[in-house]
């Protein structure tokens, strides 16, 4: 079956189409943009819809026996709506749908998840933790942007709470792994780093993986850092949000079917990010 790729000239989108050129593998490339999907050099006339347009959705989707959206998985209503034909499927969703914060974008995952779940459809969702190393990306270098800034990186907790990003081309091998399996019925899946880390530890690894002084963390109370968030909206600084700092508090480790799925452990922090900042 040739994928249909939504969202193909986005990050974890266009990781795929690259992937699937490379081996010499069809596939049907689903875009917005025509001018985003040309910039990235890659083969293949796109077909353009519009994820909130049902009419021209359908016209993309309507002869798709295998559907694969990059897109955020609020919008898969739609996608099941417009490829009737399509025998498998599969979302990226968001470990976001666990966070004791949630936000648009966790209650977007939760309600596309339940309306997947509920059609019966057979594929997967997979929900990755942060995804990192992929062309665009902006948590990894946001953060590492923020460390050439700060002579001090003040932390809820001092950076106890642990995190578990997962590389791009970890996600990439889940999409292909997938979309090589049979699936009896909708299911879910996470997929995650091999191990998880400290926030404070993922702070030390990308300022050694972007070749930056070891930075010193400081313990610092939530409501005081909540106070001081609208002060990175000033020019020079990435703008940080008052979610993005709760969270920062939250556990976000998970049990990973990365290895079930693929066969493999997965790329280890420090690996990923060290060709991470190598590939520039």
């Amino acid at each position: 079956m040739i994928p249909h790729v939504i969202g193909a000239s986005g990050r974890s989108g266009a990781a795929l189409c690259r992937r699937l050129a490379e081996a010499g593998e069809a596939f049907v490339p689903v875009v917005r943009d025509p001018a985003r999907w040309a910039a990235t050099g890659l083969p293949g006339s796109p077909r353009v819809a519009d994820l909130t347009d049902p009419n021209p959705l359908q016209q993309a989707l309507g002869d798709a026996e295998a559907v694969v959206s990059c897109a955020h998985a609020r919008h898969a209503p739609a996608i099941l709506a417009a490829a009737r034909r399509a025998r498998k499927f599969l979302f990226l969703g968001s470990t976001r749908k666990f966070t004791r914060w949630p936000d648009a974008h966790g209650r977007g995952v939760l309600a596309g998840e339940a309306a997947f779940l509920a059609s019966g459809s057979p594929g997967v969702m997979l929900h990755p933790t942060m995804i990192y190393g992929a062309a665009g990306e902006d948590n990894v270098r946001r953060l590492a942007a923020l460390l050439r800034r700060l002579p001090l990186v003040p932390l809820p907790q001092g950076g106890r709470a642990l995190v578990q990003p997962v590389y791009q081309n970890d996600v990439t091998e889940a999409i292909l792994a997938c979309l090589r399996t049979d699936w009896p019925g909708p299911q879910t899946r996470i997929i995650a780093g091999p191990q998880p880390s400290s926030y404070a530890n993922f702070v030390r690894a990308v300022a050694a993986a972007a070749g930056l002084r070891k930075p010193r963390i400081i313990p610092v109370p939530l409501r005081l850092l909540l106070a001081v968030a609208p002060l990175t909206h000033l020019p020079g600084l990435p703008r940080i949000g008052g979610d993005e700092i709760r969270r920062l508090a939250e556990d976000k480790a998970f049990a990973s079917d990365y290895p079930a799925i693929t066969g493999r452990s997965g790329t280890a922090l420090r690996v990923g990010l060290a060709r991470m900042f190598q590939n520039g």
